[in-house]
């Protein structure tokens, strides 16, 4: 597997940490064809050396290109488990260059202290596009016409082809992407409902209906926009289909698991859904060089892509900016605002004159009170301390001012329950 040259970007800003001294730059290990734009952002922590592996890696590939980095981001494919973590000490924190963080064992990275972060939100424009213009090619049957126009066959009749204007849309799972969804498809006239599981601001001129069933009952075209989880797995079943209108269509942008899919093609065969596109997969290739099967494959009038919701120029630049100034932000500041394992703590900037100490520890009684105990007895004045718990795990933020004595982390490494400590600031 090659691996490309060391990539150093230079700023004048580094911060003193136990795991990475002033004067040796942070290691980044980026797989997967994360966005070069991500460069930039990570310079924000100060100096940077940066290892790219162009491809997903595993196993001792992985180990061995991860021994001694501090950031690792990995976007939907690289599998990092209890055991990648163990082989590596000085990691401090993993970005998901992604939505998903299914690929991190996220308890396990929680325990080492190791907060993940992800961008959940950067792709949202562009997988709501694809959804709208989906939406159109199904109702005006381009993907039959595509199919024959190429067998020599000339589908010039107006019949089963209609516009979108005045047709109802069904959207389930209002966030962030339903949402913007629902204000494009209300500038072309699209009458817009959502089901969602919790209250949301309403957008354009979406309307808010009771419960699944009637969505799929009114619907001329149903949408997926929410998460895999054990409520929404198979959900669209073969009774959801069955309830949905005749003639009508399903899209399924979001997750490969959240339809039947042999449902799907029953439903399919039997003219009952006039059509479908369809995204993700419950069973996807590794990479390029694997082969997809799916029952789909035989319908000519379903569009079939793979997995590209989010993947265009923009938004994967945004997920490198956005995944990367998180990284960025943990590493200078002790931030982890929008860790998806972790206690969120936003401690702002370090103002000139203090130290910052992060102190991830097991959220267990007592611990706060050794930790000043440790302040009081070296003399520092705590002028700001913020402090956060999420399951197992807690995470203490103090800016200290006064002279600090050079074993500092020393001794709060020493306290019960302390997992890791770092301390930040010019020192």
């Amino acid at each position: 597997m090659a691996v490309a040259s060391p990539h150093v970007l230079n700023n004048s800003d580094a911060l003193m940490t136990q795991n990475s001294p002033a004067t040796d730059p942070w290691k980044v290990l980026l797989l997967e064809n994360v966005h070069p734009d991500a460069d930039g952002t990570l310079a924000h922590a100060g100096e940077v050396e940066i290892e790219r592996l162009p491809k997903a890696a595993d196993g001792d590939v992985l180990a061995r290109a991860l021994a001694g980095a501090h950031l690792l981001g990995i976007r939907s494919r690289t599998q990092v488990d209890r055991d990648l973590l163990d082989s590596a000490p000085e990691l401090l924190a993993v970005g998901c260059f992604c939505i998903g963080t299914n690929q991190v064992d996220l308890d396990a990275a929680a325990e080492r202290g190791i907060p993940v972060f992800n961008a959940p939100f950067a792709n949202t424009r562009s997988v709501a596009e694809l959804t709208l213009a989906s939406m159109v090619m199904l109702m005006r049957g381009i993907p039959r016409k595509m199919q024959a126009i190429r067998a020599g066959e000339w589908l010039k009749s107006a019949e089963g082809s209609h516009e979108v204007r005045g047709k109802k849309l069904g959207i389930l799972g209002y966030g962030n992407i339903g949402s913007q969804l629902s204000v494009l498809a209300s500038g072309l006239g699209i009458h817009v409902y959502y089901y969602d599981h919790q209250p949301k601001l309403v957008h354009g001129n979406a309307r808010e209906v009771g419960s699944l069933h009637e969505l799929l009952e009114l619907s001329d075209v149903v949408t997926l926009h929410v998460p895999s989880t054990a409520m929404t797995r198979r959900m669209i079943d073969a009774e959801a289909l069955a309830r949905m209108r005749r003639g009508s269509f399903l899209i399924n942008h979001a997750r490969g698991d959240l339809v039947d899919v042999d449902a799907l093609s029953d439903a399919l065969t039997s003219g009952h859904l006039a059509g479908a596109a369809i995204d993700v997969f419950p069973k996807e290739p590794k990479g390029a060089g694997e082969d997809f099967a799916s029952d789909l494959t035989r319908f000519d009038n379903v569009i079939l892509t793979p997995h590209i919701g989010g993947s265009t120029l923009e938004a994967q630049s945004a997920i490198g900016r956005d995944a990367a100034l998180k990284l960025a932000r943990y590493v200078s500041d002790g931030s982890t605002a929008h860790a998806v394992n972790f206690p969120e703590v936003e401690a702002g900037s370090l103002e000139p004159g203090r130290r910052r100490v992060a102190c991830v520890h097991s959220n267990e009684p007592g611990f706060l009170s050794r930790l000043n105990e440790v302040f009081s007895a070296i003399g520092a004045n705590v002028a700001a301390q913020h402090l956060q718990t999420r399951g197992k795990v807690g995470y203490a933020v103090a800016d200290l001012e006064g002279e600090l004595p050079d074993d500092l982390e020393a001794q709060l490494r020493s306290l019960e329950g302390t997992v890791r400590v770092r301390l930040l600031g010019p020192g």
